[in-house]
Parts: C-alpha cells; sequence; structure tokens
C-alpha cells in the first residue's frame, strides 16, 4: 500500500488528487491527415475547456511490421498499401509546427503518444511539456526508457495490461513524473468492461495519480469516474463520428466534449470535503420542519 500520490506538474497544471480534473481531448489521427481537422478540434477543446489536446505521432517504416506494409487498405483517398496509408495520416513538422501555434493561440498544451524512438525524438525537438504511453506499448521497454531519459511527465495508459506487466512499465519510467490513465481497449468500450475500482486499485499498488482514458459511447462512465477519484479524463474527440477512420465511433462530437467538462466541473464541487455540517440553505426549512424533543 502506497501513500497519497503527490500531484504532478503539466505545464504549470498540477494533476492529482485535489486538483481540478485534468481534462484532455485525444485528438489521435481522427484529423484524417488534415491539419485544417487538426486545428477546429484544438479550437472545439479549448473553447470546451480542456487543458491539452494530444496526438499520436509514428514513424510508419518502424511500426508497421513488414508482413501488413503491403497489404491493400480502402481508404478515402482510394486504394493503398498499409504502409503508404500510415504515412497518408501521419504529420510532419510543418504540421505539428502549425499545431504548436494554434495550441498556443487557444492556451491549451499539446502533446503526443510517440511509437517509436524516433518519434520521443521528433517530440522532444518541438518542446513537448510530457509524453503518453498508448496501451499499445506499455510492453515496449526500449520506449519507455527513452521516455523516462526526456525528464518530462509521462501519462500512462493501462489497456491490455497485466498489473505485472504495468509493474515493469512503472519500475522502467519511474514514479517522480508519472500519472497512470486505467483503460480498458476495447471500441467502443461496454460499461462491463470498464471496472472502474481499478482506479483505486492503481492508485493504492503505486502511489501515482491516476485517472481515465475512456473509450466508450457517451458520458456517463467517465463522469462516474470523476466521481471515483480520477485526477485526468482523456476522451477521444472527432468533428463527427461518422468520419472516416477506426476511432471515429468512440469518440465524442464538440457538444458531448463540451456537456463531459461542465458535468465534471459540477461533479467536482459537489464532492465536497466529507465533514458533515448544517449548510445556509437548509437553516430555512430547519426553522419550519425540524421537530425537538423537549
Amino acid at each position: 500500500m502506497k501513500g497519497k500520490p503527490s500531484p504532478v506538474s503539466i505545464a504549470g497544471d498540477l494533476v492529482g488528487p485535489g486538483q481540478a480534473t485534468y481534462v484532455i481531448a485525444e485528438i489521435g489521427i481522427n484529423h484524417n491527415g488534415s491539419v485544417e481537422v487538426a486545428r477546429e478540434l484544438i479550437r472545439i477543446a479549448a473553447e470546451a475547456g480542456c487543458r491539452a489536446v494530444k496526438f499520436q505521432k509514428r514513424t510508419p517504416e518502424f511500426c508497421v511490421p513488414p508482413d501488413q506494409r503491403d497489404v491493400v487498405r480502402r481508404t478515402p483517398w482510394g486504394d493503398m498499401s498499409y504502409l503508404d496509408y500510415r504515412k497518408r495520416v501521419e504529420f510532419g513538422i510543418d504540421e505539428y509546427l502549425q499545431i504548436a501555434e494554434c495550441s498556443r493561440e487557444m492556451g491549451v498544451e499539446w502533446f503526443a503518444s510517440p511509437w517509436d524512438v524516433p518519434s520521443v525524438e521528433f517530440l522532444e525537438s518541438l518542446g513537448v511539456p510530457a509524453h503518453k504511453v498508448a496501451s499499445a506499448s506499455v510492453t515496449d521497454l526500449t520506449l519507455l526508457e527513452a521516455l523516462r531519459q526526456t525528464a518530462k511527465p509521462v501519462l500512462l495508459s493501462t489497456g491490455m495490461s497485466t498489473l505485472e506487466q504495468i509493474d515493469r512499465a512503472v519500475e522502467t519510467l519511474g514514479s517522480d513524473r508519472l500519472v497512470i490513465m486505467h483503460a480498458t481497449s476495447t471500441y467502443p468500450l461496454p460499461p462491463e468492461e470498464a471496472n472502474l475500482r481499478t482506479i483505486s486499485t492503481l492508485e493504492a499498488r503505486y502511489g501515482v495519480p491516476v485517472g481515465y482514458s475512456g473509450h466508450e459511447r457517451g458520458l456517463q462512465i467517465s463522469l462516474a469516474a470523476v466521481a471515483m477519484g480520477a485526477v485526468a479524463v482523456e476522451r477521444h474527440v472527432t468533428l463527427d463520428r461518422t468520419m472516416w477512420g477506426t476511432d471515429q465511433a468512440a469518440s465524442l462530437e464538440p457538444n458531448g466534449l463540451r456537456t463531459l467538462v461542465r458535468d465534471i466541473r459540477i461533479i467536482e464541487q459537489a464532492m465536497g470535503d466529507g465533514v458533515k455540517r448544517i449548510y445556509p440553505g437548509e437553516l430555512a426549512p430547519l426553522s419550519k420542519l425540524r421537530r425537538f424533543d423537549i
């Protein structure tokens, strides 16, 4: 059993117990290779009240297995090999400079999930304030070691992982700048696989702040995660869930994202401090309705 987690600072925002829930809009690859769509999603996230937007960064030659490179995939841009598709939706330096500028203008931070060591180096060259480990990368110890060497805060998603695999990942990353994100990597996520009580399990085991990365339809599970102690919430965001792409259906549209952030802030107010007291609003009904034994 670990002690109460200390907050982790991400570009001045404290992420941890007792702090405002750190809401991340996961743009991922929902931009479909369009920097204009990415900029619009950043604007939507900022206006909704998110503190950060997150992308995914891959070096396709490293991340696409050799036996899948020539597999033909049907895409909105025509039939192409899987390797060419991955290159088609991958942003380079010019696009990320525009993303960085747009994020600054909108007042949100941006960072990404690097899927390989060259992508870590790429993101470091742009001065990102933090890194995210995708659930698929929990067992990639070479990548985790490269992330530890950055000395930046790391958010570690835990989908598809056993506690023993998470143990090794935490040992590799270190725990002094670590936020663990409880996740289940089913898209979309059915409620019976959410297992939100794992949030307290992870906090007790590792003694670090624990958030929630959700892939469900709707808002209920994410809001319940906040009520159960999640210090950060990450949800995919899209302009339209019917857009082409594997993550679109499990994403929130603009109105959903705005509602999520609004309701998270209401829940934070409602949680209180646990001290039983009589509130000013109760005084009038108390004087009218309370009966005392004399």
